[in-house]
């Protein structure tokens, strides 16, 4: 059974700038219009991330919603901290990794599962600059050999 999934919102920069070690999925705590802007596809992963707050609790910071068009004076804050929701076993075992390895908590998309909103974040690492240059002349290099096994192939 095939599960009913709409992509909202993606981080493209994130497997750039990190090496992915885990990935996890969370759900969100959304205020008012917030869930009607995310329908309309108004969300923005661009600098945000997560953090384990003092009562080891997951909070986004700066995750842009935009506020809902037909909204009104009640409208949400675009950029305020949003709680995420998992098992405290699962926030838990990712305080441990977060302390003793100083790996990042990084979202890698936001998108709709069975009507709930959803975050997909990654346990990473951030990657140096010769890495980075070492994955771009890696991905160069398989498109070209892509390249010239389907000339070959003619």
């Amino acid at each position: 059974m095939a599960e009913n999934i709409k992509i909202i919102a993606d981080n493209r920069k994130a497997r750039h700038d990190y090496s992915i070690i885990e990935t996890f999925e969370a759900g969100i705590e959304l205020r008012g219009t917030e869930v009607k802007a995310l329908r309309a596809g108004k969300a923005n992963l661009k600098d945000c991330y997560v953090q384990i707050t003092k009562r080891a609790e997951l909070v986004t910071i700066g995750m842009h919603i935009s506020p809902y068009d037909h909204g009104n004076i009640n409208n949400h804050d675009p950029l305020r901290t949003r709680r995420l929701l998992m098992h405290r076993v699962e926030i838990n075992k990712l305080l441990g990794k977060v302390k003793e390895k100083g790996y990042s908590l990084i979202p890698l998309k936001l998108y709709f599962k069975k009507g709930k909103v959803k975050m997909e974040l990654a346990l990473a690492a951030g990657k140096k600059l010769y890495d980075k240059r070492r994955d771009m002349a890696e991905r160069d290099a398989k498109r070209d050999m892509d390249r010239i096994m389907k000339e070959r192939n003619r």
